[in-house]
Formats: C-alpha cells, sequence, structure tokens
C-alpha cells in the first residue's frame, strides 16, 4: 500500500510550484512599484518642494484608491474570475507607474496633482492582487500547505525591496528620479503579458495531470479558482459583507491586519527619508542600507510559513499553527522602538531588520484568509481584509508626517509604529479565538 502511495507521488505534477513562484514575481514587481515614490522621494519632495505634511498625503495617494476599491476589486474577482482580472490589474497599473516619470516634465502644483492622481490610479489597479493571491493560493494548495505558500509569495514585499531598492537608488543618483518610474512600468508591463500565458486554474492547467489534481483536492484545496458559479449563488453581496462584519474572529483578523500593515507602510514610504533626513544617508547609502532589514523581512516571512506548516504536521491546531508565528513575530517586531536610543547607523539599521525579521515571521494574514473565507465569497473576504489592512497605507504615512513636522524627528513615529505591531499581538490573543472557516448563512 505504502509502495503504491510513493509511487502515486513520484508520478504527481508539481504545477502548483510554477504557480506560487508566479505569484511570487507578481508581488515583487507590485511592491516595488508601491516603493518607487519612497526612493525617487527626497529628489522628488526637492524638486517640487515639498515639506514633510505635504510628502505624507502624497505617499498616502496610493493607498486611499487601493482602501476604496478593495471591495469591489473582490467583487469583481468573485463574477469574472481571477486569471484575467489578475492580468489586466498588472497592466494598468504598470502603465500608470510608467506615466508618472512624466510628471518631471511638470512644475508646481499641477505636477503634485499629477503626481497624486497617478499614484490613486496605481491604488485602484493594484486593488484585486492580493484577494487574487489568496483565492490562487487556496485553490492550488492543500491546507497544510497554504502556511508555507502565502508566506512566500507575501514575503516578496521583502525581497521587492532587496532587490529593486539598490537599483532604484542608483537609478535616482545617476538619472533622476522620474525614470525609475518609467523602468518599473515597462518591466510590469511586460509580465503581464507573461502572466496570461503560465497561470490557469487547477481544473484547466495544461500542465497538471490527476494525481496532482487529487492530491489537491484530498487536501482540502478549493479547485475552482475563479468561482464565477459560486459567486453568482452567494446572494447579496451587502448581506454577505454584513456577516463578514459581524464575525468576531474575522473582525479581529481584519484589525490585527491593519496594524501589521502600518509596519509595511512605513517601510514602503517613510523608512528611505529617516535614512536621510535623521540618520544623515545619501539616497545611494540609504538604498542599500534598506536591504539588510528587507532581506531579513523576506527571510522571516519564510520562516514563518514554515514553522506555521511544521505545526500543523505535527498535530497541532490551525489556530495554534497560524498564532504562534504571528504573536511571537509581532512582538520581536517592537525592536523598531530601540532605534531611538542608539546612535550608530550599523546598530539602527541592525534593529530595523530585527523588527521586519520579525514582521516577516508574523506576516501570515493571507494564509488566515485562505483558511477562514467562506468558500462561495473568497475574492470578497480577502477584499474586506486588504481593506482594513492598507487603511494603514492612508494612515501611517500622514500621521507620521504630522509627528516629524510637529517634533522635528522620527522618534514619536517609531514608537507609533512599535505600538500598532502590540496592537496586533492583542487582537490575535484576545479577539480571534478560534480560527476556522466561516459558513454563509
Amino acid at each position: 500500500m505504502s509502495a503504491g502511495l510513493a509511487m502515486t507521488a513520484a508520478r504527481r505534477s508539481r504545477v502548483r510550484l510554477t504557480i506560487v513562484l508566479m505569484l511570487f514575481a507578481a508581488t515583487t514587481i507590485n511592491y516595488a512599484d508601491r516603493a518607487t515614490i519612497s526612493i525617487a522621494g527626497p529628489a522628488l519632495a526637492k524638486d517640487l518642494g515639498l515639506d514633510a505634511v505635504q510628502m505624507g498625503y502624497v505617499f498616502s495617494a496610493f493607498a486611499w484608491s487601493y482602501v476604496l476599491a478593495q471591495v469591489p476589486g473582490g467583487w469583481l474577482l468573485d463574477r469574472y474570475g481571477v486569471k484575467w482580472v489578475y492580468a489586466a490589474a498588472i497592466f494598468l497599473w504598470s502603465a500608470f507607474t510608467l506615466i508618472q516619470g512624466a510628471v518631471g516634465f511638470f512644475t508646481g502644483f499641477t505636477a503634485v496633482a499629477l503626481l497624486f492622481a497617478l499614484r490613486l490610479a496605481v491604488g485602484l489597479a493594484e486593488a484585486p492582487v492580493f484577494p487574487a493571491n489568496a483565492r490562487i493560493t487556496a485553490a492550488w494548495f492543500p491546507t497544510r500547505e497554504r502556511g508555507m505558500a502565502s508566506a512566500f509569495f507575501n514575503s516578496a514585499q521583502y525581497f521587492a525591496t532587496v532587490l529593486f531598492t539598490p537599483l532604484m537608488a542608483w537609478v535616482v543618483h545617476h538619472f533622476g528620479w522620474h525614470h525609475v518610474f518609467t523602468l518599473m512600468g515597462a518591466l510590469g508591463i511586460a509580465f503581464a503579458l507573461l502572466w496570461t500565458q503560465v497561470v490557469f486554474g487547477p481544473k484547466d492547467h495544461p500542465g497538471i495531470n490527476q494525481a496532482e489534481r487529487d492530491y489537491l483536492e484530498t487536501g482540502g484545496a478549493l479547485l475552482d479558482m475563479d468561482g464565477r458559479k459560486d459567486a453568482t449563488e452567494a446572494g447579496n453581496t451587502w448581506t454577505t459583507l454584513r456577516q463578514l462584519l459581524g464575525n468576531r474572529m474575522l473582525l479581529g483578523i481584519y484589525v490585527g491586519q491593519y496594524c501589521i500593515t502600518t509596519l509595511t507602510y512605513f517601510f514602503l514610504t517613510w523608512f528611505p527619508v529617516y535614512l536621510v533626513k535623521e540618520r544623515g544617508l545619501s539616497i545611494l547609502q540609504a538604498g542599500f542600507a534598506a536591504v539588510l532589514p528587507a532581506l531579513c523581512g523576506f527571510i522571516g516571512g519564510i520562516l514563518g510559513g514554515v514553522i506555521s506548516d511544521m505545526l500543523l504536521k505535527r498535530g497541532y491546531s490551525l489556530t495554534v499553527a497560524r498564532k504562534v508565528p504571528i504573536v511571537s513575530g509581532m512582538l520581536l517586531s517592537m525592536s523598531i522602538i530601540g532605534c531611538n536610543y542608539v546612535q550608530a547607523d550599523a546598530v539602527v539599521v541592525g534593529l530595523m531588520a530585527l523588527a521586519f525579521f520579525g514582521k516577516g515571521i508574523g506576516a501570515l494574514g493571507w494564509a488566515v484568509v485562505s483558511d477562514t473565507s467562506p468558500r462561495q465569497s473568497g475574492g470578497l473576504s480577502g477584499g474586506l481584509f486588504n481593506t482594513f489592512g492598507n487603511t494603514a497605507g492612508i494612515t501611517t504615512p500622514i500621521v507620521i508626517g504630522y509627528i516629524v513636522q510637529q517634533t522635528g524627528s522620527f522618534n514619536g513615529a517609531l514608537v507609533f509604529v512599535g505600538l500598532n505591531a502590540l496592537v496586533a499581538v492583542f487582537c490575535y490573543l484576545a479577539v480571534v479565538g478560534e480560527i476556522r472557516r466561516v459558513e454563509l448563512r
């Protein structure tokens, strides 16, 4: 019997590994495009004459539309399917990123307004991506592999910094800030075309065999990636939203994600400015200094998924397997506050690296979404989750901008970020309770 199972496993295709690599690549480009504004920020602010508060609002522009479009984006996924909505999203956000390079041809208020509008457009186009990632993961991975798969694509946010921040800083240093947008936009458009040729659902992928399909279905994967039939059966969207928001477990997960994402947006927006303004580095030095924290975040992200899946395989409950990495990672990320009490730049970068290592370990929110979303409304549930999380993209840049403007330093900003990590711990320990899939009534 065991020999037969071994032969079946040997014959099983591994298409899901290609799929998760595509998610990783898409998410890497996604976060690199978000971070373009932070790398261009110091030079851009100087050229356009922006102060800290104004830069805070420019940094937040992406998140305003991103948040508002989450629920509609999730509905689009449920209604029209993941593959083509995702491909259109990649193409559009990349095109809007490329056009931001033209802002350099304008001056004054016109330049600022155009930049703000284009950042809004990027946020609008990117809205369906993470709900789609969660839906694809739920379709292509059994429960016991889902933590690792989700952690892998989510860790791309750090890999984007490792790979692209030094490159973008070099481009700014040698060619000017506008060319960062042109470079990243062109790369994304090319990737959108590749996506259409590689990504399919488990039911119709030309490379999957029946052995892998059976393995996925037996392990709890939801093979209907697009789920359009389920979307029609889901009934009234507003009724579904009320049920999702009325669920204590989901609400705790949503608020916890807001707090976790606060750390992400500090890193995506103000971190390079912190290194330049507070620590006196050049933008080129800041670009390379950001690599170590990002690399540690990437390693932590992978490790969080490994720990979670390992706990599951050892017989621990899904609740324990997801909460242990999240809570321990968030506690570790509070080390960011220690930067206020040291002077050496190397120690500051080391503490930031430790904080983002912890944040990476704790970034299992999308695995939890795949575990808990109703089968018939995965896109809508993921959109709602991302709405809460990325509201931090609005509040974090603005709050930090006001703190820096009023106090003249980043000390209060780092405390603000660290305290959000503590609130995330409270949510998962005191509010969420047992992690399980929600059944709609």
